[in-house]
């Protein structure tokens, strides 16, 4: 039940707009604030609404945290006559769709095929990581959210809701274990969760305090917790936004792989990223049967436009490429025209 269409018309940055994805590895690219975040968390919370106590709207207001959680606020803000945001999620089986207004209270917006949204799509489950880790502050942090103490969007809730499933004492799957071995090694440990707080358990050593890991290895901890514990699995949705940060860059092609490997049990990724050696890993690690697509965002004038391609280098928007080009140019002294 792959993702494999999202339209958006007059939402956030986009003024008009159709992407097709892949039942692989979709790479978002592209400049900060041409809204590849965006599109994956509208895409996090159609996945979402395919619970029968979750509602597309209201899971959009709570990924996106706008002012007095007005939807009506995630409208184009360009000067338009039109006031009116558009938004559609197409699977292979189903779609989903919402429009509202500036004028629209809190989360009340118009869903269409809601019901048959989550018949078909019943069975889907779906994790996003954000860039910044966040279970070193996992400790109360739901709480504090409730309480108006503090503001997190619900990706960072749902992630520690997600990381915190009991893990089950069976014995490995062959499939899971050759990924726990993989993600056991670059981690040098294990996770556990004891009393809403979390550790590494470096072999027979005592257990570190998350905040006490540095951040690209909890990083690496939180894909080896929800492999352990089922949260990936055949039939997922992964939303991961920029992998790379605070990552050691020899670990990308282990990610880079790992990432192949959970496409190839049928998982479907979203990957928004900056970094070129993930980018370009991801083009060498893939198998003949690896379904992989880079979705390049560029401007246009005043639009927000998508260039799809199967290779990265064929993209002819590409702004990692072009940074690369201009970083070669100037060792070479040569003005880029």
């Amino acid at each position: 039940m792959p993702i494999t269409k999202i339209e958006l018309d007059n939402f956030t940055v986009f003024k008009k707009i159709s992407i097709p994805f892949q039942k692989g590895i979709n790479v978002l690219v592209g400049e900060n604030g041409f809204g590849k975040t965006h599109i994956m968390k509208i895409l996090y919370a159609a996945c979402q609404a395919t619970k029968h106590d979750v509602s597309f709207p209201q899971k959009t207001v709570l990924v996106f945290r706008p002012d007095q959680s007005m939807i009506g606020r995630l409208v184009n803000r360009k000067k338009s006559e039109n006031n009116t945001a558009k938004i559609s999620v197409i699977s292979d089986s189903a779609r989903i769709g919402m429009q509202f207004s500036t004028k629209t209270k809190k989360w009340e917006a118009e869903v269409t095929s809601e019901q048959n949204w989550e018949k078909q799509m019943s069975d889907l489950t779906s994790v996003f990581i954000p860039a910044k880790e966040i279970l070193s502050n996992a400790w109360n942090l739901e709480s504090a959210v409730k309480m108006g103490n503090v503001e997190f969007d619900d990706t960072y809730l749902d992630l520690i809701a997600a990381a915190k499933v009991d893990i089950s004492r069976g014995v490995d799957s062959a499939e899971r274990k050759k990924y726990l071995d993989i993600l056991r090694g670059m981690s040098a440990g294990k996770v556990a969760v004891l009393e809403e707080r979390f550790y590494l358990k470096p072999g027979n050593q005592a257990k570190l305090e998350f905040n006490l890991v540095a951040e690209g290895l909890r990083k690496i901890a939180l894909l080896w917790q929800l492999i352990k514990n089922g949260t990936l699995e055949n039939g997922s949705v992964l939303f991961w936004d920029e992998p790379e940060a605070n990552i050691n860059p020899k670990h990308i092609p282990v990610i880079a792989d790992l990432l192949v490997m959970l496409e190839q049990e049928g998982v479907q990724i979203f990957v928004s990223t900056h970094d070129y050696f993930l980018a370009r890993y991801l083009e060498v690690k893939r198998k003949e049967s690896t379904a992989v697509q880079y979705c390049s965002l560029y401007r246009e004038e005043d639009s927000i436009m998508c260039e799809v391609s199967e290779k990265f280098e064929l993209l002819e928007h590409n702004a990692i490429m072009e940074t690369f080009r201009q970083l070669y140019m100037d060792e070479l002294g040569v003005k880029l025209q």
